[in-house]
């Protein structure tokens, strides 16, 4: 026969400073005395999923493995019938049982999403997902504080409000009366309104009927009113006990008559006060201690602003911290390696557990790489979110590239995707897409398509030089037809679909999920490595629930598509179903509840990210959230608090942070400067007894001790070196050797950027075409109307050089102005009696006297003579030209080796011997001051022989076999990066300690 409610509620507590489902699985374990067969008729009704294997991992820790009936354990953060219904008390009722279905997160972020689009037609479909997952948020929120959604209409009106105001009226409407009505329709249920009703309806059911074996709630604060209420139940149980954690039974009534929603104790007073009860009816469970002198520092730290005088009448010293250390690292990559050798030094004590608690997920990524150092790999509890998996991220890849018009930088991040095939092996198609690459997506971005790319490989089949490149790399045009051939058979469709002005979203995430299927198929004809794992399977869970809840959408444009479906995934969390590692963890706050390890750091404590930054709703201002029911969002920083004191248990404690983060201050969390200030000059007994700090720069450094890296000093013989340069080359040979050792010698040729845009060398290509071809036809003398000749000759080059629209509204006017300064400059040049000899000239010299003749080479870009037969060496440049000063140096002998060449009789139309009158630049800009003559201010002849002079000299030097052919030895002048600065390493061995 069932016995009636207990008029006295039993509540007691475990300490914060024991270790929680370990006291309460001892003490659940001294209760079945020598019956273990009556564990299993004991319930433990706890928090999270989490906390439940955590509680079976206590029992087999007791137990030391033996076998052992364990209790039913129930999380109630993820209620359903199934933990809910158990077997022997009888059924929930059948206002309970007919409940409808909870909808999926998917599908009510589609619902309301339609419902957005259809009060603002201006928003695309990604918008409307985003701002649907806001109010989800928001539904989540007033169901679990027992609210009525029919409220939110009344709680501001349309009188005298700004525009934001007035959307967000019409955004709450839609939650107080279309929504509800859209649920009903579907027959489905809010999920947190559905757990709210099991709750409640396990609440009144056992109060009608309680059960006649132990039922115990542990852990749980009982922050959802639905959960407090059943947690009130529990505790009137015959056989019933509510367990709470870390209730400090020992502050004093000036504390307890203060606490706000920042303080850790706030949800459990209000708890006890829905229970009626004071502190003073808490007993402590059973086996357990008071807390010890840590404990009780942290909970002194953490008292109201207005209780902090009571640090001076009970003093706190840094004894009282005893095992606790603090770490304040530079920046988050040191904090991250110092908490990596801390975890990696507890495993070296054999049965030792470690964690790392942080809400700051990019530490938690840092921390997990840094061990991976050392070959051990562990998980972040958290859960990685879905897109940023490999399944997730091919998925998206996929789909931008096929809207994308397979341009070259999407198509490129998704066929060198790890999981991409295409039916080869993967390796195989690694080097296929290369081949693609250096083909056909390097340089200007061809047109978009498959029929883009089939016209680039037609240009290339016609363009000997691009083949002779190709081939140097060692490559084949079989591979390029190959990609082609898949890109057609595979990816085609779906291009086309997301080409379309009108789709349907649910049957273009069918081929979809067709097409990345296909093109994951490695050539054994498997695809299960797109669907293998914690992420694969996610990704095919997300897929079936965002094929229901595309239904909600009507017709979209195909472009819409990949944004709305990345936004779906948005979020999505990818668990581990187990712990990658056995002794190590990684934890959010919120997993780490009711944990415990032997070392617990605490990471990432700065404010606004342990605590989390306080954000004010998007939907109501904060006297709205107060007369609706809603809790203030300073209710978070309470649960934080009490996360942060709850960790507080284990035997060794770290607390680390950054001062640094992206280059900017940090502050640090509001719970360390209490601790300091409670401390006072005590609080640097806290900073760390070992130089974890240390210990991490000297493992960034190189794993060799002593090395340094120093600039290259490339040697090769002399055969290798080369006998054959042109004059621009001589320069750079000038100016950093090094790039002429890996161009040369190496063969080493830099890549055009991806979907590179015309710049400053196209332009001047232009430029120097136009002027040429000017010059050739008009060689003896200018036509009537030379600006109109020049300009005709501007349209052609343009017609034939740049393609692009855009391109050409940007240079076409600054060529016009160009082309008015040239005509006025040659004018005056034929009236003065100088006329051009050679235009766009080769010319070649030879220099004997070294053990291999050596030939040097240039292209004039105009040589003009005077009425004496003198020359005058001209370059056109469309850049900023060499000083005279530059010039003097040698550093940039460009014109005065022309003028060498001319005097030796290297020109097919010029003689040799003939005196040089004058180095000439003319800067073509076309911006502000259209063009200038820069004449170089030097006497030609002498300029032209100590050029000479220095070009023999450096021939001789590196005809030395010891002479290095180094990296930017004379940088003065040179630009900041050059093609091979990577290779050279230049920025590792010219920064210095910087």
């Amino acid at each position: 026969m069932a016995q009636p409610l207990s008029d006295t509620p039993n509540v007691l507590s475990i300490p914060s400073s024991t270790p929680f489902v370990d006291a309460l699985a001892r003490g659940i374990l001294a209760q079945a005395e020598s019956h273990p067969e009556r564990l299993a008729q004991v319930r433990v009704l706890l928090p999270t999923r989490r906390a439940c294997r955590a509680l079976r991992e206590a029992f087999l820790r007791l137990s030391n493995g033996a076998p052992l009936l364990l209790p039913v354990m129930v999380p109630l953060g993820d209620v359903d019938e199934d933990d809910l219904m158990l077997e022997g008390d009888g059924a929930l009722g059948r206002d309970a049982l007919d409940l409808p279905p909870a909808v999926s997160g998917t599908q009510r972020t589609a619902l309301l999403a339609r419902l957005i689009l259809a009060k603002d037609a201006t928003a695309t479909p990604d918008q409307a997902v985003r701002l649907a997952g806001e109010l989800a948020h928001l539904i989540d929120q007033v169901h679990t504080e027992g609210l009525d959604l029919a409220r939110l209409p009344g709680l501001v009106t349309r009188a005298d409000l700004s525009e934001h105001w007035q959307q967000t009226i019409d955004f709450l409407e839609i939650l107080g009366t279309v929504w509800p009505q859209v649920l009903s329709d579907q027959n489905l249920m809010d999920p947190a309104q559905r757990r709210d009703a099991l709750l409640r309806a396990r609440a009144e059911q056992w109060r009608a009927t309680p059960p006649t074996t132990p039922v115990i709630a542990a852990g749980s604060t009982g922050t959802i009113p639905a959960t407090a209420e059943l947690l009130g139940v529990v505790a009137h149980l015959p056989q019933g006990a509510l367990v709470l954690p870390g209730l400090d039974t020992t502050a004093t009534d000036e504390v307890w008559a203060n606490l706000d929603a920042t303080h850790p104790q706030y949800g459990m007073a209000h708890l006890l006060g829905k229970l009626g009860l004071t502190r003073t009816d808490v007993a402590p469970w059973p086996g357990t201690e008071d807390a010890d002198a840590r404990s009780r520092a942290i909970t002194q730290a953490l008292v109201p602003a207005e209780a902090t005088h009571l640090w001076r009448d009970h003093a706190t010293t840094a004894d009282d911290l005893k095992g606790v250390q603090r770490i304040d690292a530079p920046t988050p990559r040191e904090e991250a390696t110092a908490i990596a050798l801390i975890l990696r030094r507890t495993l070296e004590t054999p049965t030792r557990t470690a964690a790392l608690i942080t809400p700051d997920r990019s530490l938690a990524r840092r921390v997990a790489i840094e061990l991976g150092r050392w070959g051990i790999e562990v998980d972040d509890s958290a859960g990685t979110p879905l897109d940023q998996t490999p399944p997730g991220a091919f998925f998206h890849l996929l789909a931008d590239m096929a809207a994308d018009g397979l341009s070259p930088v999407a198509l490129l991040a998704c066929l060198k995707h790890p999981l991409a095939a295409g039916g080869l092996n993967p390796a195989e198609l690694r080097r296929c897409v290369r081949a693609l690459e250096i083909a056909l997506l390097r340089g200007p971005r061809p047109a978009a398509g498959l029929n883009g790319l089939e016209d680039q490989l037609r240009v290339f089949l016609h363009d000997p030089n691009a083949q002779k490149r190709f081939k140097r790399h060692g490559l084949d045009q079989a591979s390029v037809r190959r990609v082609l051939e898949r890109l057609r058979d595979i990816v085609q469709p779906l291009a086309e679909a997301l080409a379309a002005e009108h789709i349907s979203a649910r049957e273009v995430l069918q081929l979809h999920a067709r097409t990345a299927e296909r093109l994951a198929q490695s050539d054994d004809g498997e695809a299960r490595r797109l669907w293998s794992g914690n992420a694969g399977e996610a990704l095919s869970a997300f897929i079936a629930e965002a094929h229901d809840a595309l239904g909600a959408f009507e017709t979209m444009r195909g472009n819409q598509y990949p944004a709305l479906i990345q936004a779906l995934m948005a979020g999505r969390p990818v668990r581990p179903h187990y712990a990658a590692h056995p002794r190590l963890n990684i934890w959010g706050p919120l997993e780490a509840r009711l944990q415990n390890a032997d070392v617990v750091v605490l990471g990432g404590l700065n404010e606004g990210t342990w605590p989390p930054q306080t954000e004010a709703s998007p939907w109501m201002s904060r006297p709205m959230m107060k007369d609706f029911g809603l809790p203030l969002p300073e209710r978070r920083i309470g649960l934080s608090a009490h996360d942060f004191a709850q960790a507080f248990a284990a035997p060794e404690i770290f607390l680390t942070r950054s001062e640094r983060d992206a280059g900017s201050p940090q502050v640090p969390s509001r719970w360390l400067v209490r601790l300091e200030t409670m401390l006072g000059d005590a609080a640097q007994k806290l900073t760390a007894h070992e130089p974890w700090l240390d210990w991490a720069a000297a493992l960034s450094e190189s794993t060799e001790a002593g090395l340094i890296i120093a600039a290259p000093r490339p040697t090769p013989p002399l055969a290798a070196r080369p006998t054959r340069m042109s004059v621009t080359q001589v320069e750079t040979w000038i100016r950093d050797p090094y790039s002429i050792y890996a161009k040369r010698i190496l063969g080493l040729q830099p890549l055009d950027d991806l979907e590179a845009e015309p710049g400053a060398a196209d332009r001047g290509i232009v430029i120097h075409a136009a002027l040429e071809r000017f010059i050739q036809r008009h060689q003896d003398s200018l036509p009537d109307d030379p600006l109109s000749a020049l300009l005709q000759i501007g349209h052609d080059v343009f017609d034939e050089f740049v393609p692009s629209p855009s391109v050409r509204a940007f240079w076409w006017p600054r060529f016009q102005r160009i082309a008015a300064w040239f005509i006025d400059f040659e004018t005056a040049r034929r009236a003065a009696g100088l006329k051009p000899i050679a235009v766009e000239a080769d010319g070649s010299m030879i220099i004997d006297g070294f053990e291999n003749p050596f030939t040097l080479t240039c292209q004039a870009d105009r040589i003009d003579a005077d009425a004496l037969g003198a020359l005058h060496i001209i370059d056109y440049k469309t850049g900023q030209p060499p000083s005279t000063k530059q010039v003097d140096s040698g550093l940039t002998p460009q014109l005065p080796l022309e003028a060498a060449i001319a005097k030796a009789g290297g020109f097919a139309d010029i003689k040799g011997n003939a005196d040089i009158a004058s180095l000439l630049y003319l800067r073509l800009s076309g911006g502000r001051v259209a063009g200038e003559d820069k004449p170089i201010k030097l006497d030609a002849e002498e300029a032209t022989q100590n050029a000479y002079e220095g070009l023999v000299k450096l021939v001789h030097t590196f005809e030395d076999e010891t002479t290095p052919y180094l990296s930017r030895p004379r940088p003065m002048f040179e630009s900041r990066f050059g093609d091979y600065d990577h290779l050279a390493r230049v920025k590792e061995w010219s920064g210095g300690e910087d």
